[in-house]
C-alpha cells in the first residue's frame, strides 16, 4: 500500500515527474536502437544458425548471455547489439589500470578536472572497443564457417566484403556511442545511473519471453505439450521469492565501522566537539564484477577447445574436446568448481585493486577522525584491510551462491537459460541493485517535499555502485 502511494506521490511533484518522463522517453529510444537490423544481414538465416549453434556447441551459453544482456539484439543482429557494454568495459579497464598506472591514479585525485580527463580517456577507449568488436562481428557474419564446419555453406550476408565491414563498423559504433550519450542524459536529467538503467531494461525486456517459456513448459502452448510436471511450478515460484530476498539482503548488507571525530570545522573557522558516525563497508563491495569477469573465462576457452579439437579422436584431441564439453556444461562438476573458484578470486582481486585502506586511514587522520580502540595511520589501515577481507569472504560466498543458482537450475532441472537467468546470477543482481538505487533516489525527492516514502517504516538503501 505504501509502495503504491509512493509511486502516486512521485507524479505529484513536477520536478520528479519530469525526470521520470525523461528517463522513460530516453530508455524507449534505447530500445528502438536495439531493434534496428544491421543492413545486408539475413536475420532469419542468422537465427537458424544461432539455434543450431546453441544446441550443438559449447558456445551456446555465451550466446544466451549475449541474448539476455543485449535485450534480444543478437537474434536480428541489430545495430545496437553492442549497446552500452563497450562503455562499461572501458570504465572497468580504466578503473583497473588506475590502480597500477601512476598517471591515471594521479588524475583520480585531481578533483573535477581529473575526472573529466578520465571520462574523456574512457570515451576514446570506448570507440576503440566498438571498432574492434564490430569488425569481429562483421567478419563472423561474412564467414559463418568460423563457428564450425556445419555452418560453412550458410549465407548470412548478401554482399560480404570491405563495404559490409565498414558499414557494420560505422553503424554499430555510432549506435553504441549514441546509447552512451543517452545514458549520460539519463544520469544528468533523469532518475538514477543511465548506464545501469539501460542494462537493467535490456535484461527485463526478456522477461515476457521467460514467462511465455515457463507457461509452455508447465501448461503447453500452441499445440506444444507441457514438458515438466505442474507440481514443480509452486516450488520454483517459492524458490524465486527466496532468491530475490537473499539477493536484496546481499545488495543492501553493510558492516558499520564506528568512527569518532575529535574536532570538526564549521563556518567562521570555529570548531565543535566530538562527533560519532560510522563508515559503511558494503558486504557485496564488488557488485557483479566477479561474475562478469568469470563468465567469459569459462565460455570462451571451452568454445575454443571444442572447435579446435576432434571429439571422435581417441588421443589428446579427444580428451581436450571432452574437457571443453564438460567445462561448458552448467551441470558438470568441473564447470561449477572452476566457475566458483574464478568468482571468489575476482571478488578478492576487485577489492584489492579498488579498496585502498591506506588512503582511507590517511584521510581519517587528516580529518581528525579515528576508529575507537585503533591507533590512527598504519594500524587503522591494517584494521580496515583485515575487516574488508572478512567481509569480502562473506559477500563473495553470498555472491557465489547467487551466481551458481542459474547454472544449477540449467544443469539439474534442464531449465532454459532465458528462465533460469532470472533466478540469480548477474541478471538478478543488476535488476535488484538498479531498482533499489532508482527507488532510493525517488524516495529522497518525496521525503524532501514531506511526502511518504515507499516503505511504511525505515527507508530504502541503494547499492552505492554497480
Amino acid at each position: 500500500m505504501a509502495m503504491t502511494k509512493g509511486f502516486s506521490n512521485a507524479f505529484r511533484i513536477p520536478e520528479l515527474r519530469k525526470k521520470i518522463l525523461i528517463t522513460l522517453g530516453l530508455v524507449f529510444v534505447c530500445r528502438l536502437v536495439s531493434q534496428i537490423p544491421t543492413p545486408g544481414v539475413d536475420w532469419q538465416a542468422l537465427q537458424r544458425i544461432i539455434a543450431d549453434f546453441k544446441s550443438s556447441s559449447a558456445g551456446g551459453g555465451m550466446l544466451d548471455w549475449f541474448e539476455v544482456f543485449t535485450g534480444g539484439a543478437l537474434g536480428q543482429c541489430a545495430i545496437g547489439f553492442l549497446s552500452i557494454w563497450p562503455y562499461i568495459s572501458a570504465q572497468i579497464v580504466i578503473q583497473l589500470l588506475g590502480s597500477v598506472i601512476p598517471a591515471l591514479e594521479k588524475l583520480k585525485k585531481e578533483g573535477e578536472s581529473g575526472r573529466q580527463q578520465l571520462a574523456q580517456i574512457t570515451r576514446y577507449l570506448t570507440i576503440v572497443l566498438c571498432v574492434v568488436q564490430s569488425w569481429g562481428i562483421a567478419t563472423v557474419l561474412s564467414h559463418p564457417g568460423m563457428l564450425g564446419q556445419a555452418f560453412a555453406g550458410t549465407e548470412i550476408v548478401a554482399n560480404p566484403g570491405l563495404g559490409f565491414h565498414l558499414m557494420t563498423v560505422i553503424g554499430m559504433t555510432t549506435a553504441s556511442l549514441f546509447v552512451m550519450w543517452l545514458a549520460d542524459q539519463i544520469t544528468t536529467f533523469g532518475i538514477g545511473n543511465g548506464a545501469s538503467l539501460i542494462i537493467m531494461i535490456n535484461i527485463t525486456s526478456r522477461l515476457p519471453q521467460a514467462l511465455i517459456g515457463a507457461w509452455e513448459r508447465y501448461f503447453g502452448l500452441a499445440g506444444v505439450k507441457a514438458s515438466a510436471p505442474i507440481a514443480e511450478l509452486p516450488i520454483l515460484v517459492l524458490f524465486f521469492l527466496l532468491v530475490v530476498m537473499g539477493t536484496v539482503m546481499l545488495v543492501q548488507g553493510v558492516r558499520k565501522v564506528a568512527i569518532h571525530t575529535t574536532r570538526r570545522s564549521v563556518g567562521g573557522g570555529s570548531t565543535y566537539g566530538m562527533q560519532q558516525t560510522f563508515m559503511p563497508l558494503r558486504v557485496n563491495y564488488t557488485g557483479v564484477m566477479p561474475i562478469i569477469f568469470a563468465q567469459p573465462l569459462i565460455q570462451i576457452p571451452s568454445a575454443i577447445l571444442v572447435k579446435m579439437t576432434d571429439a571422435t579422436s581417441g588421443g589428446i584431441s579427444g580428451r581436450l574436446n571432452s574437457f571443453g564439453q564438460a567445462l561448458s556444461d552448467p551441470g558438470s562438476a568441473l564447470h561449477v568448481v572452476i566457475y566458483a573458484a574464478l568468482i571468489m578470486f575476482f571478488a578478492f582481486f576487485w577489492v584489492a585493486t579498488q579498496f585502498n585502506a591506506i588512503d582511507i586511514s590517511e584521510n581519517l587522520k587528516k580529518d581528525g577522525s579515528y576508529v575507537p580502540g585503533i591507533r590512527p595511520g598504519r594500524a587503522t589501515a591494517e584494521y580496515l584491510d583485515d575487516m574488508m577481507t572478512k567481509i569480502t569472504l562473506i559477500g563473495g560466498t553470498g555472491l557465489l551462491i547467487v551466481a551458481l543458482i542459474p547454472m544449477l537450475l540449467m544443469g539439474w532441472m534442464r531449465l532454459p537459460w532465458v528462465i533460469a537467468s532470472f533466478f540469480g546470477g548477474t541478471s538478478l543482481l543488476i535488476i535488484v541493485g538498479v531498482a533499489l538505487d532508482t527507488l532510493r533516489i525517488m524516495e529522497s525527492h518525496l521525503l524532501v517535499r514531506k511526502y511518504e516514502g515507499f516503505l511504511s517504516h525505515g527507508s530504502l538503501r541503494g547499492r552505492g555502485g554497480m
